[in-house]
């Protein structure tokens, strides 16, 4: 695997050391066991996750005072993700999981709930956390969430049902929406903390998807849940201002990792073909592959550069929001046409089940539906202009 073009962008010591620590686990232990992971399709592998926990890559992006790495910079969890992502999309994602959980616990958590829910993930023996948004008739639209969360002495009554929740059943820990008013739609939703053993929470069968396999979904239940207020986050009616604000991260974080698969499709089409030969010299050598293939690196420098600046934006304290669906809707349909155009350049072999770039092309689907659709992301950019 290429290494990134750091030339104009100065690493620190420490940013070339995770870096390089990512590069190294993506070569050595993730690429080897991605194939295994897609075609157990329901299973969550665990063996790298406790292998990735122990090197501090599951917890590299949390701050020092919560026993994380403290690489909270976006720009550097871009690096990272990209890196891990080259390996397998889906299993790079996995492994950066507890980020997407940590950042909302972050934005809206007092400093007794930030102890509490982070110091735990950031251990060799760090739990999986997930994020529950999503419901059977919400989706894209997470404002009309119906799950409902009534006060009661001492917390909230939880009722509802979520739906595609990345490692639903498998995580410890959750940070689960809801209607504490549903009479105000988006300043309605109230954020909480849970814990996989709380009585009333159920989870459904794995559901069965055509890629990213390595992250298992499931539906989640939720049965006269009893929250107590302190696991609240943030007060009443800010969950979705909180969610928000945490989606300029994850979107950009996103684009990284789109980026890397993508990256991943270009490097394996552009060697194979160098050695593949027809009508008497590599294919390389044809214009219509070597114009795909250059289409294909052009397209990567556009989706990295826009996500390297939404992240600069986002450290800087500058609002980002446009910023950050230009570059998830770019990387994420910069991943869906390099892993067709890699399918296409290897022909019949690509179509099949013994070269990745089929699982790749599979992967890279998703990217334009989580964290907001490209629909959305154009409905987002819209409204900045």
């Amino acid at each position: 695997m290429s290494e990134l073009p750091t030339e104009l962008v100065p690493l620190s010591p420490e940013q070339l050391a995770v870096v390089d620590l990512a590069r190294t686990f993506a070569t050595e232990e993730i690429r080897p066991r991605a194939r295994a992971v897609d075609e157990a399709d329901v299973e969550t592998p665990w063996d790298l996750w406790h292998k990735a926990a122990k090197v501090g890559i599951t917890g590299f992006m949390l701050p020092e005072e919560y026993g994380g790495g403290g690489f909270t910079d976006v720009f550097t969890q871009c690096l990272v993700q990209e890196e891990l992502c080259v390996g397998d999309l889906g299993i790079g994602n996995l492994l950066c999981s507890n980020g997407f959980f940590a950042d909302p616990v972050l934005e809206l958590g007092t400093e007794e709930q930030k102890q509490a829910w982070l110091t735990p993930l950031a251990g060799p023996d760090t739990p999986m956390t997930s994020l529950a948004t999503t419901e059977p008739g919400s989706g894209s639209d997470a404002a009309s969430i119906t799950t409902a969360a009534a006060r009661t002495e001492g917390g909230y009554v939880l009722n509802g049902q979520k739906a595609w929740i990345s490692n639903a059943g498998e995580a410890d820990f959750y940070v689960v929406f809801a209607k504490t008013d549903p009479a105000l739609r988006s300043r309605g939703v109230s954020a909480f903390l849970l814990r996989k053993d709380t009585p009333g929470i159920s989870f459904g069968e794995p559901m069965r998807k055509m890629g990213q396999r390595a992250i298992v979904c499931r539906e989640v239940f939720l049965t006269d849940v009893f929250v107590p207020e302190e696991q609240r986050l943030g007060a009443e009616g800010e969950g979705f201002v909180g969610l928000m604000r945490t989606f300029d991260i994850s979107r950009t974080v996103l684009g990284a990792a789109a980026t890397g698969v993508a990256r991943a499709a270009y490097e394996y089409a552009r060697d194979y073909a160098r050695t593949r030969v027809q009508f008497g010299k590599p294919i390389v050598e044809h214009q219509a592959v070597a114009f795909r293939l250059a289409d294909m690196r052009t397209r990567i420098e556009q989706s990295r550069l826009m996500t390297w600046r939404a992240a600069r934006r986002i450290d800087a304290g500058l609002d980002a929001t446009a910023e950050a669906a230009m570059a998830k809707l770019t990387a994420s349909e910069t991943a869906a046409y390099c892993t067709w155009a890699a399918v296409q350049t290897l022909g019949g072999w690509g179509y099949s089940r013994e070269y990745p770039v089929e699982q790749w092309m599979r992967d890279a689907k998703l990217e334009e539906i989580e964290e907001g659709t490209s629909d959305i992301m154009r409905l987002v950019i819209s409204r900045s202009l």
